[in-house]
């Protein structure tokens, strides 16, 4: 974040430190308005249009570049995205509301507006759709195909993934002091804290690897699990072992990934577990209830039970004439 101008570095201290938003999310915030601000240098004549764009120098805006942005250059950057960038729908959502954020901050916040722009600017409409998963029967031939030196490890990761529906950066960062009494507290985003009790499966996964799991020599002591160095895995080390078992379970791993795991233990718990919404948006730790909501969805072949078993589906017009 070299070429951050000062405007931006104060919006994105306030969301972290004030907001509360996770690293992740600033470095989101950052792209967003660097691209913005690119696009606002060329588009209002303060740079050749052939320049190379990614290379374009932001540490210059001030507050008299963005007073001269109206409604109607905010639109012009989503047709930029669109046209030139080929951004998806929901791309161009979430640098919508980056958008509003930032000019909500410098408006209502630092005091720098008087009208804020954004105000009116409307986010594209996201198709939604339903997340991919494992069967049961993918489930468990992903777990049985389990082996090598770090199986114990690497059997009680994926079981968390499988029936916690934990994100990969909360399964990388959990402390062995946070297991007690069966219950795991994880650290989810924006650094709020959410319990989950851990079933059988996890609990017997955890217990066998911890029977193995090193003690000497260990670089992060709290950690619980390691990769080869002693110390705390890493997400990528993470990502490579869900791909190398997903691969060995024979599954698409084009189509499935450590987060299709999240969204397989959300639909399994919610189609198996008569688990209402609110208590999976809480196991999840959903912000909002309406993002939850996506794993509601009823496979096509319950769809095509539920409308077979109608007592009326056997009648026929030639049923009618006999």
């Amino acid at each position: 974040m070299k070429d951050i101008p000062p405007i931006v570095k104060d919006f994105l201290n306030y969301m972290e430190t004030i907001k509360g938003k996770s690293q992740n999310t600033i470095k989101e915030y950052y792209y967003d308005l660097r691209l913005f601000f690119r696009f606002m240098k060329i588009h209002k004549g303060l740079l050749e249009e052939e320049c190379e764009f990614d290379k374009i120098d932001i540490s210059d805006v001030d507050i008299n570049l963005i007073k001269q942005i109206t409604l109607s250059d905010l639109y012009s950057y989503m047709s930029f995205l669109s046209r030139e960038r080929d951004n998806s729908s929901s791309s161009r959502a979430r640098k919508v509301a980056s958008i509003r954020s930032f000019f909500k901050y410098i408006t209502n916040k630092a005091k720098l507006l008087d009208y804020n722009p954004a105000n009116e600017l409307e986010s594209p409409k996201i198709l939604k759709k339903l997340p991919r998963y494992l069967n049961i029967e993918e489930s468990k031939r992903l777990l049985e195909v389990i082996d090598g030196e770090n199986k114990e490890r690497d059997y009680a990761i994926i079981t968390l993934f499988l029936n916690c529906g934990l994100r990969l950066s909360e399964l990388v960062n959990i402390n062995m002091n946070k297991i007690k009494n069966n219950v795991l507290t994880v650290v989810g985003k924006g650094g709020k804290e959410r319990a989950i009790h851990l079933n059988k499966a996890c609990v017997g996964a955890i217990e066998a690897y911890l029977k193995v799991r090193p003690s000497d020599g260990v670089k992060d002591k709290n950690a619980l699990f390691l990769s080869k160095r002693k110390q705390r895995i890493s997400t990528k080390t993470v990502q490579h072992i869900v791909k190398k078992y997903l691969k060995a379970a024979g599954l698409d791993t084009e189509r499935y990934s450590v987060h299709k795991l999240r969204h397989t233990a959300a639909t399994l718990m919610y189609r198996h577990g008569n688990v209402d919404v609110r208590v999976l948006q809480e196991i999840l730790g959903h912000e909002s209830v309406a993002t939850t909501e996506i794993y509601t969805h009823v496979n096509s072949e319950r769809l095509k039970t539920a409308l077979e078993s109608n007592p009326l589906s056997e009648i026929t017009p030639e049923n009618e004439e006999s």
